[in-house]
């Protein structure tokens, strides 16, 4: 999962250069781009790497090796191994919004996520990026100092404990690393949150900070409701004597079950300054063929 803005496109055709031709995952993508005009990313991403590249279509599966753009003015959301179109309310002005992506995929994948925040203004991405590692996926974002635009880079620095920070020439290799299963070189050491990856200055408004938190009290709630639904409808395959799907039932029940118990641990630690420190160690950077970047 990639979010970008401004100075985003030169940095997105970089990394997609680099991308392997046999990449064992799905690569979304969330551009800011204006509501009412046409977008030409999918077209230019195709042509600048190996990887198939088009604007997503509501309803269609994830497949490894493919590369997936969200289109102007809807947002672009994972659910159960598909994406989905919508038109729910902007983001910090934004629709397509990286948050959006990010927090759908955490929630629907877990440890299978790859986040990848780039270039641009503000801190789209921050809280998204918040919730990946919370789920025990990974976290990549472009050294700043190399990015056009460092705001959105700077922020996720800000407030998230990430796997990696590298220049975007080297992205493509960590992001293939990561799906491999192999340690990703990182060309600098990830920096505390709150702190600045230059110094010892805490950095951006503590109301950023609280929209991260904001993201992983939602995610608690989403996957508790899920865990619910799921137990429900297990029962009720159960009484029709339906075994297996009551059984499929129940271990996704109890996956988002899991995960909940995971972002509300994070939460915990957050507020001592140590956001995710307790559940690092389960994160995993190794991604099978249905994992998603």
């Amino acid at each position: 999962m990639i979010g970008a803005s401004a100075g985003g496109v030169e940095t997105l055709k970089r990394v997609v250069s680099g991308l392997p031709a046999d990449l064992q995952a799905a690569v979304c993508i969330v551009l800011h781009i204006s509501p009412g005009s046409p977008s030409a990313l999918a077209r230019i991403l195709q042509r600048a790497g190996p990887l198939p590249c088009r604007a997503a279509t509501d309803g269609e599966s994830l497949r490894a090796g493919q590369i997936l753009v969200a289109p102007p003015d809807r947002h672009l959301v994972i659910e159960d191994g598909r994406v989905r179109l919508t038109l729910g309310p902007r983001e910090q002005g934004h629709r397509p919004a990286v948050d959006v992506l990010f927090q759908s995929a955490a929630i629907s994948r877990g440890t299978r996520v790859i986040g990848v925040v780039l270039s641009g203004t503000r801190d789209d991405g921050t809280a998204g990026l918040a919730l990946i590692k919370a789920s025990g996926g990974a976290a990549i974002v472009q050294d700043p100092d190399e990015a056009l635009y460092p705001g959105m880079p700077s922020s996720a620095l800000a407030h998230v404990v990430v796997d990696a920070i590298v220049p975007s020439d080297r992205i493509a290799q960590t992001i293939a690393a990561m799906v491999n299963g192999e340690q990703a070189r990182v060309s600098r050491q990830p920096v505390a949150p709150g702190r600045d990856p230059k110094g010892e200055c805490p950095t951006l408004a503590d109301s950023q900070g609280e929209r991260a938190e904001m993201a992983l009290r939602t995610a608690v709630r989403t996957l508790r409701d899920r865990s619910a639904l799921l137990e429900r409808m297990s029962d009720q395959a159960e009484e029709r004597g339906q075994r297996r799907s009551a059984q499929r039932f129940r271990q996704q029940a109890e996956d988002a079950s899991r995960r909940a118990d995971l972002v509300t641990e994070a939460l915990a630690h957050a507020g001592a300054g140590t956001h995710r420190e307790a559940i690092d160690g389960e994160a995993t950077a190794g991604f099978g063929a249905e994992g998603s970047a």
